[in-house]
């Protein structure tokens, strides 16, 4: 399959459909392991594997963490148990294999504008319109509803490229964090959106959320929030020092972005057609 390849680099991953669990494991774990297969049977001797900030444990404290945090996941969460799991599965790779050096890119939340539609398709679905991300995008929300103790890390696309790049040239062996500054909490996120921030409680909103998802209503599962309540905060030391790499963009910039996408429904509206 990658036969002549320098590098391989697997960022492939299925987010829908979340209902089918199943089908995800198959796609994301046993695609996985297929993919690192293909990677010795070629003869490829340059892994790059984009992992996530998801892949790891439970935050004990809002201290950032470097990349010996624990890689054992979330537990409600399907997306981070199957980052774990894949992790797991490179370091037996990695033991087999040892001429095959392995990169693995744990970013946080990748955001882009041409991400736009995808990112709405797959994780909001209709549930807001269109016209209310216009109004968010030029700052004009007026009331931001939050889970309480909601902090993100943003990296910008294009950023994790340079990284993905850099790693496979160099033959990069070991895991790197990957994040742009500042972290956002929820009165950044109120300054970039311009609406008033009412906290709710996480079990609130998670009710909901589930709620939703079970109707149907919204195409992301309650494991996200959870995930998304509980990831810890990135250190991107090595990222800077043993890569030469740093965000270009900031997590302000990055948002806007998006929301710029979201509000002009930048990317692909639905899945392309395949063609032979």
């Amino acid at each position: 399959m990658f036969d002549g390849a320098d590098a391989v680099v697997h960022a492939a991953w299925a987010v829908q459909p979340s209902h089918d669990q199943d089908y995800l494991r198959s796609v994301n774990v046993t695609g996985s392991r297929a993919v690192f297969d293909a990677v010795t049977d070629s003869g490829v001797t340059r892994l790059v594997y984009l992992s996530s900030v998801g892949a790891y444990a439970a935050r004990r404290s809002m201290s950032r963490v470097d990349e010996s945090h624990p890689v054992t996941g979330v537990p409600s969460s399907s997306y981070s148990n199957h980052k774990a799991e894949v992790e797991s599965i490179l370091d037996a790779f990695e033991a087999d294999h040892p001429d095959v050096s392995v990169a693995r890119l744990r970013p946080g939340l990748i955001l882009q504008r041409d991400a736009a539609s995808e990112i709405r398709r797959y994780f909001i679905g209709a549930l807001i319109p269109r016209p209310l991300w216009k109004v968010a995008r030029d700052g004009r929300l007026p009331v931001l509803p939050l889970p309480r103790g909601l902090v993100l890390q943003f990296v910008h696309s294009p950023d994790v490229a340079a990284a993905v790049l850099a790693a496979a040239e160099r033959g990069y062996r070991g895991a790197v964090n990957l994040a742009a500054d500042p972290v956002l909490d929820a009165r950044d996120l109120a300054a970039v959106l311009g609406g008033r921030v009412v906290e709710l409680p996480a079990r609130v909103v998670r009710a909901a959320v589930a709620a939703a998802w079970r109707a149907r209503v919204v195409p992301t599962s309650p494991g996200w929030l959870d995930l998304a309540l509980s990831v810890p905060l990135l250190r991107t030391d090595r990222a800077k020092s043993e890569l030469d790499w740093a965000p270009t963009t900031d997590s302000h910039d990055t948002l806007r972005a998006l929301l710029d996408g979201l509000a002009s429904r930048a990317g692909i509206e639905s899945s392309p057609v395949l063609h032979p």
